[in-house]
């Protein structure tokens, strides 16, 4: 009995330290780095936890990208959500939602100004997605949700199948 007890106290130990990660505030100049350095193909959704779309496509983001294992491909979740939610709402909704891939905080107030740099088709409409594969010079913007069979066609056209 105090094995299983042991066993169980553990797994969610593990399971909460697992799906726990520091959140980095960051400004739109870094995230393009990040695209712009990236030695492997890369997504970034922008997204927030308030939007019903954004969040109804992250778990085709967190299913799918890691599918493309022979192929390596970094998926960063860039979140646009507000000011007082960061860091202990937007960490407490990555637990909830068992989120594991890298998240960061847009720590910007303009979309006027981020949106552009990012594409400018952008007109601050959110879920948004941007895949890069500089090997490839495939680049591509999608000012919409990815349903998971778009998303699968998107992610073939990004590692070059």
């Amino acid at each position: 009995m105090t094995k299983n007890i042991i066993l169980i106290a553990t797994f969610f130990l593990v399971t909460n330290v697992a799906f726990s990660q520091p959140i980095k505030k960051v400004k739109i100049a870094d995230v393009l780095r990040m695209a712009d350095t990236s030695s492997v193909p890369i997504v970034m959704n922008f997204f927030a936890t308030w939007c019903k779309p954004c969040v109804q496509e992250l778990p085709w983001f967190e299913k799918t990208v890691p599918n493309y294992k022979g192929k390596e491909v970094k998926l960063l979740l860039v979140s646009l959500d507000y000011a007082e939610d960061y860091p202990k709402n937007l960490a407490s909704f990555a637990r909830k939602n068992n989120i594991a891939s890298q998240i960061v905080w847009l720590d910007e107030s303009d979309p006027n100004s981020f949106c552009p740099k990012i594409d400018k088709r952008w007109e601050g409409t959110i879920p948004v997605s941007l895949m890069i594969n500089k090997a490839t010079n495939f680049r591509a913007f999608f000012d919409h949700q990815l349903p998971e069979g778009q998303l699968k066609l998107a992610l073939d056209k990004l590692i070059g199948l």
